[in-house]
């Protein structure tokens, strides 16, 4: 399993909810989680189904600013 990390403007509960269609298109709710309460607002993605590329693209669509921070 590989795990992602990213830096996002979605920022509240509300931001989720508009959020969630999108990632849960091809991930479970287990494989990914965002961190609301650090500043950073971290998306955390653990999965093989979706590339970085493929998980920014997502977080796009929905509406929000997305940037990688790591390089596992």
């Amino acid at each position: 399993m590989e795990t992602l990390q990213f830096k996002t403007t979605i920022k509240c509960a509300g931001c989720l909810v508009k959020v969630t269609p999108f990632l849960n298109d091809q991930l479970t709710p287990e494989e990914w989680n965002v961190d609301i309460l650090t500043p950073a607002k971290i998306l955390t993605v653990n999965s093989h189904k979706l590339t970085a590329e493929e998980v920014e693209e997502k977080v796009k669509q929905a509406g929000f600013q997305i940037e990688r921070i790591n390089d596992k």
